[in-house]
């Protein structure tokens, strides 16, 4: 069956008009305002709203010189906005609402998890309204659900009469992804009837969320979840008395397995209370056990540090790589432990690399928007890199949301004639956001509106606001699975440095996250040519630089085929890549780990739209992991290895001033 993107009509890349327009106009210096130096020359002093916007740190290095593209990035014309763009207006903000009404609506946000009850009785009864009025719908249901009652009596029937120890024919197999019941326990009397009417009535379930006439695709699609998540409550490997494995487990220790499993949940809650990691972290900690590859902070403001790796091989390619992870999460996912560390592979491989560490926002920080991560953030640390290895363009990789952040940055830079970047690589980042998933799920006017009222009250999206969306999409794999194995069977999963790294959470500036989940999510405003840099909307069609684009097959918050989507919104040349995993064991997914495997193709500029399920089909498999063809791939894009630069310039104001990991990747 093809997927509704796979039917979609390509969006047509636009033709590039060029003008005499010149280099881009940059942001007041109030976005850029940056922590001053004693080696730095004086600066006139900033308004005190950007000083409270940017505050920052005593003891860091200089601001950054005036934006001055490099001699080798300078274009003499540069590409004017085609003429059919939607034209660019600031963020609006949403209406300022009655005192009270933002007090009501922050309590029941809190209540709720910031879950709107609202949005869920709206899916409820369009989903239920619409199915009352589908009599055809309901026969089927109704046939289904006689049709199962069927099978369970044949299956029933056939356990009764077949010898002790045997295996009867079962009425329906779990999906794929379902380890829930695949024990031996399972399949012996009466647990196998157990699961197996479970799994029907799952099928059920399904039946009857889905294909109601009228309904609305995204409330169809938050009933279905909805259901889905109360069936997994009640599944009943999730209770003592019905799962033969754990029943087993307690015969055979005597029970003191609970005995464990209760410590267990003792622990963990007076961790939650104190808000201390979880058991385990403590043999992770950042810059002793991860995050340990050396490199210096060569540059801090108030939102990010620059942190520039130490070579360790004898020539370097002269193109610097910068890393733009989210600031959804903390950096060293990339630099996890030695033997795991992306950033570690890139520098024995004979490169450069910057990594941009975001500060952890508190409230001080409520009103950066997206604006300031675009200047503050990218463009500075750009600047510094510019400043530290003068005279070369950049290999720009974005991660996740870094990876928005940088495909807008490179169609502004592009639209502006600005030609300081060599390549653009892509980890699981999407540009259209028409289908982002089941992340979609959170995301309508109720929900946002909701959130944004806690967020006027609380200044920032916490962050255990954002790790409890991700625990429920996958409520099996992080919640249910846990409780059953380390409360009911005690033992508890030994930690793993992703493990530690998910659980180093980190926080989201109001301002910042409303534009995001509206302009992005809300309202697709990238992927249309209308999300504005500068006063003007950016058109993706701009990006004329090879693209590496990396997707997984099993991600939940940016889908691969969301990803996908990238083709049909510039001509340029992509180079894409589906790896097995997750959003981030996807990456994190060093040579010799096992059971690792990839599909690569390259896309030549202007050549035509192969959709998804045609490219999938198409696309040559490879064992091991996809490092060593992205490592080949900027290889073969940059120039002759030569002696490396060295860590900062202080000449120029970007003095080393600390070790790696730097200050900001501590804070809680």
């Amino acid at each position: 069956m093809s997927t509704p993107e796979t039917n979609a009509k390509p969006k047509t890349p636009r033709r590039k008009a060029t003008s005499a327009q010149g280099p881009r106009p940059r942001k007041a210096a109030a976005s850029t305002a940056v922590v001053p130096s004693p080696a730095a020359t004086p600066a006139a002093p900033a308004p005190a709203s950007t000083q409270a916007r940017a505050a920052s740190a005593p003891g860091t290095p200089a601001a950054s010189a005036p934006r001055v593209p490099s001699p080798s990035g300078t274009r003499t014309a540069a590409r004017a906005p085609t003429a059919w763009r939607s034209p660019a207006t600031p963020f609006a903000p949403p209406p300022e609402r009655n005192p009270l009404d933002r007090r009501v609506h922050a309590a029941i946000a809190r209540a709720t998890s910031s879950v709107s009850p609202i949005a869920l009785l709206l899916a409820t009864v369009d989903w239920a309204g619409h199915l009352a009025m589908s009599p055809g719908k309901r026969m089927e249901l109704t046939d289904l659900g006689l049709e199962q009652g069927r099978r369970l009596l044949c299956h029933a029937q056939a356990l009764a009469f077949s010898p002790p120890g045997s295996l009867a024919h079962e009425c329906i197999e779990p999906p794929a992804q379902d380890r829930r019941f695949s024990a031996p326990e399972w399949h012996t009397w009466p647990f196998n009837l157990m699961h197996q009417s479970f799994l029907l009535t799952q099928e059920w379930w399904a039946a009857a969320t889905h294909g109601v006439a009228g309904v609305s695709r995204h409330h169809e699609q938050v009933v279905s979840f909805a259901a889905r998540q109360l069936l997994d409550m009640f599944s009943p490997g999730n209770f003592l008395p019905t799962n033969p494995v754990v029943l087993r487990r307690t015969l055979t220790s005597g029970g003191t397995n609970l005995v464990q499993g209760a410590t267990h949940a003792i622990q963990d809650i007076g961790r939650a209370l104190t808000g201390a990691p979880p058991a385990g972290s403590e043999n992770f900690v950042v810059g002793r056990d991860v995050a340990v590859t050396p490199g210096q902070v060569v540059f801090r403001n108030g939102l990010i540090e620059l942190i520039q790796y130490a070579p360790t091989t004898a020539a370097v390619h002269p193109e610097p790589v910068l890393i733009v992870p989210a600031w959804i999460m903390k950096y060293y996912i990339l630099d996890l432990s030695p033997h795991n560390s992306l950033i570690k592979f890139l520098v024995d491989q004979g490169h450069t690399v910057f990594c941009i560490s975001w500060k952890n926002p508190g409230v001080a920080e409520r009103d950066l928007d997206m604006d300031d991560y675009l200047e503050l953030g990218f463009h500075a640390a750009l600047e510094a890199i510019n400043a530290i290895v003068p005279g070369q363009k950049v290999h720009a990789t974005g991660y996740c949301l870094g990876g928005t952040l940088l495909a807008i940055a490179a169609a502004a830079m592009d639209r502006d004639g600005d030609e300081r970047l060599a390549t653009m690589t892509l980890f699981t980042a999407q540009t259209d956001f028409t289908e982002p998933g089941e992340l979609a799920l959170f995301i309508d006017e109720s929900e946002v509106s909701l959130l944004e009222a806690q967020m006027a009250e609380t200044g920032f999206l916490t962050a255990g606001q954002m790790s409890g969306a991700f625990q429920i999409l996958r409520s099996n794999d992080l919640l249910w699975s846990r409780i059953v194995g380390e409360y009911l069977m005690g033992e508890r999963a030994p930690m793993r440095d992703l493990m530690a790294w998910n659980a180093d959470a980190t926080r989201m500036p109001a301002r910042m996250h409303s534009q995001y989940l509206r302009r992005l999510f809300l309202n697709d405003d990238l992927s249309e040519g209308r999300y504005p840099v500068a006063g003007k909307p950016v058109s993706l069609s701009d990006i004329d630089i090879p693209v590496f684009c990396v997707a997984t097959q099993t991600d939940h918050v940016a889908p691969w085929r969301s990803v996908y989507k990238l083709h049909y919104l510039t001509p340029t040349e992509i180079t894409f890549v589906l790896t097995s995993g997750g959003h981030n064991a996807g990456i994190v997914s060093e040579p010799g780990h096992p059971r690792r495997a990839f599909q690569i193709t390259t896309r030549p500029a202007g050549d035509n739209y192969v959709p998804p399920d045609d490219w999938v089909r198409r696309a040559p498999q490879h064992e091991g992991s996809w490092w060593p063809a992205w490592s080949a791939w900027l290889a073969a894009r940059s120039g002759v290895p030569s002696q490396p630069p060295a860590l900062g310039a202080p000449e120029r104001g970007y003095p080393a001033v600390e070790d790696a990991p730097g200050g900001y990747v501590h804070e809680k």
